[in-house]
This record gives structure tokens, C-alpha cells and sequence, in this order.
């Protein structure tokens, strides 16, 4: 009884902290998917890998000639079921799409949770090292990487003062901006008009300069910029 204990309870109890240890990660970051979403996911796959990897002892007396046990069609069926949970943390926000790497940790941590689930200790001790210096590590290396970034950008002016197009391109060029895509708009029944673009930049620093410019045109009656980066 002591063995079958020993061989239930290791397994489970090291899913949990490697579990825990990620969704650390993600909660610190402060995504939704966190903490305990992670320990969970880690624990339950490492239970019904448990199921599997154990069923002569829980079948009894079952003729063993008899039963064909298959542990990789279990690890399928919990991956499968991971996929439902990874998209509910997805989603579209403008043109971007949040919650891609949380979806990715929590398929990583099913994945550990199946091999510490078999007993494959070492291989999820060390698969989740990788799982958590990819998310924090890569995260430092990614901020100090040149990104592109994104942004909705609305300028009104009266109709009797609209400055030209290229005019515009070339204001936001000289601040460190490129026009992706621009639109027309008459508002307030033609008192005023409306350029609507999509903006980006190499460098976040450039908005502080770019609003100040905004603020400083006389003919401007108004603007709206939303950023849509990351």
C-alpha cells in the first residue's frame, strides 16, 4: 500500500509545483490564466495519465492477457481537451490578437503534467526550466527588441482648413511615423473632416512627440490615437 501511494501521490504533488511555477509567471504578468489554472491543468493530466499508466492495479483481478493499455490515446484525448481551454484565453483586440503565449504555457504545462504523470521525471523537471525561461527570459529579450507599433490615429479639422494629404504623411514621417492605411470621413454634417489611419512606429517613445505636435497645430480640431501594439 505504501508503494501504490508513493508511485500515486509523487507524481501528483510534482505537477502541482511545476504547475504552480509557471502559472507564477503568467500571474505576475498579470494574465488571467494564472497561478491556479496552471497548477490545475498540470495536476489533471498528470491524474489521468495516473489512470492510465495504472490500470492493472485498479482493474483487480482483470485478466492481464486480456487488457490492451494505451497511455499515448490518453496524453491525445488531455491535448485535445487543452485546446478548448487554450482558446477561451484568446482573443482579438483591434488588429491584434491577445493571449497566444498564455495558451502556449498552458499547453506546455499539460504536456508536463503527462510526463511526470508516467514518471518521466527528469523530462519534466527540465522541460519545465525551458517553460519558464522562455516566458520570463525571452519576455526581457523581446522588450529590448525593435518592434513594430501600431496604432489608430484620428485627425478632424474644419472643412474649410484641411491640410493636404501628403502634407500629413510627411508631418508624421518627420516624428518617426509611417501611414499603413488612411481614410476619409465628413462629420457634423460636412462642418467637419475627418482623416482616419493606421500608424506605426519602430519606437514608443515617438507619442509623447507626436501628441505634443498635434496639440501645437492651430487648425486641428481635434484627434484620437489608440495604440493597437502589444
Amino acid at each position: 500500500m505504501t508503494e501504490v501511494s508513493t508511485e500515486t501521490l509523487f507524481p501528483l504533488l510534482s505537477a502541482w509545483l511545476v504547475g504552480s511555477l509557471i502559472g507564477l509567471e503568467r500571474s505576475f504578468r498579470g494574465r488571467p490564466a494564472g497561478f491556479r489554472t496552471h497548477a490545475l491543468v498540470a495536476v489533471s493530466s498528470a491524474m489521468l495519465m495516473l489512470v492510465t499508466t495504472q490500470q492493472l492495479r485498479w482493474l483487480g483481478e482483470f485478466p492481464e492477457d486480456m487488457l490492451r493499455t494505451d497511455p499515448a490515446r490518453m496524453a491525445q484525448g488531455i491535448m485535445t481537451g487543452i485546446g478548448f481551454l487554450g482558446a477561451g484565453v484568446i482573443f482579438k483586440e483591434g488588429i491584434n490578437v491577445r493571449g497566444l503565449t498564455t495558451a502556449a504555457s498552458i499547453w506546455a504545462t499539460a504536456a508536463i503534467g503527462i510526463l511526470l504523470g508516467v514518471g518521466l521525471y527528469w523530462a519534466g523537471i527540465i522541460a519545465a526550466a525551458i517553460t519558464v525561461g522562455t516566458l520570463s527570459l525571452f519576455h526581457l529579450v523581446e522588450s529590448r527588441l525593435p518592434t513594430q507599433s501600431y496604432a489608430h490615429l484620428t485627425l478632424r479639422f474644419a472643412r474649410e482648413h484641411v491640410p493636404p494629404e501628403h502634407g500629413l504623411r510627411e508631418l508624421l514621417k518627420e516624428l518617426g511615423y509611417q501611414v499603413s492605411d488612411i481614410g476619409y470621413r465628413m462629420a457634423d454634417n460636412g462642418e467637419h473632416f475627418e482623416y482616419r489611419m493606421v500608424v506605426h512606429t519602430l519606437s514608443r517613445s515617438n507619442g509623447p512627440g507626436l501628441v505634443e505636435r498635434l496639440n501645437g497645430l492651430p487648425e486641428l480640431r481635434g484627434y484620437r490615437m489608440s495604440r493597437t501594439g502589444y
